[in-house]
């Protein structure tokens, strides 16, 4: 008796590089941004909002995602613009890069505690944009940074990139551990969602699209 032929099973790996990089330009803020879903986890850039650079650099070596950016915003004013044009432009270029999400995992679960701070987030990479932001911040700022324009970074990629995002901070008292916490949690979760899983083939869908 023969013995049966071993099918091979190949994992599901990215057919071309996914890579984007797309310019906004608007009469409030210039930028330019580039991503690598497949990077190491490295940010380069500067936009004249160092705060809110700190948390980039932490949610881009979380996510391993490699993100340039450079440009100006109307920060003489304050840093809503800026901060909210990153969030689009990310949006839009992160999207462009993951193409048709066939073989990753699609979803991300991630909690991180920074010291006294326990942040979780929760996301689909499902192209139905939402946010839920369960974080009690006061109107106030961390060095220079309103720290409110955290929601409002999130809520632009979010809706931009097509994800359903649920961001929980369950304790924290220090504002900064607290944004620590919650851009980490973010990355994580992006990290894992972004994944390939030989199991899949195509997109973990039973509608076969996302």
């Amino acid at each position: 008796m023969t013995k049966p032929e071993k099918q091979n099973i190949i994992a599901s790996q990215p057919t071309r590089s996914r890579t984007a990089k797309a310019e906004r330009n608007t009469s409030e803020t210039q930028l330019s941004m580039s991503i690598d879903i497949d990077g190491s986890g490295a940010f380069t850039g500067s936009i004249g909002v160092p705060f809110f650079e700190h948390m980039l650099n932490l949610f881009t070596r979380h996510a391993l995602l490699d993100i340039q950016l450079s440009g100006i915003g109307d920060v003489h004013i304050d840093a809503h613009h800026t901060v909210e044009d990153c969030g689009i432009l990310l949006g839009q270029i992160f999207k462009q890069a993951l193409g048709d999400k066939a073989g990753i995992n699609r979803y991300g679960d991630a909690h991180v505690p920074m010291e006294e701070a326990l942040a979780r987030c929760v996301l689909d990479l499902c192209n139905r944009p939402y946010l839920r932001f369960d974080v009690e911040l006061p109107k106030a700022k961390v060095g220079e940074f309103d720290v409110e324009l955290a929601e409002e970074f999130l809520r632009a990629f979010v809706f931009n990139a097509g994800i359903t995002m649920h961001i929980t901070v369950f304790h924290g008292s220090n504002l900064h551990h607290i944004l620590e916490a919650v851009f980490k949690s973010v990355g994580l979760a992006l990290s894992h969602a972004t994944g390939y899983n030989p199991r899949i083939r195509g997109v973990l869908s039973t509608k076969g699209k996302l």
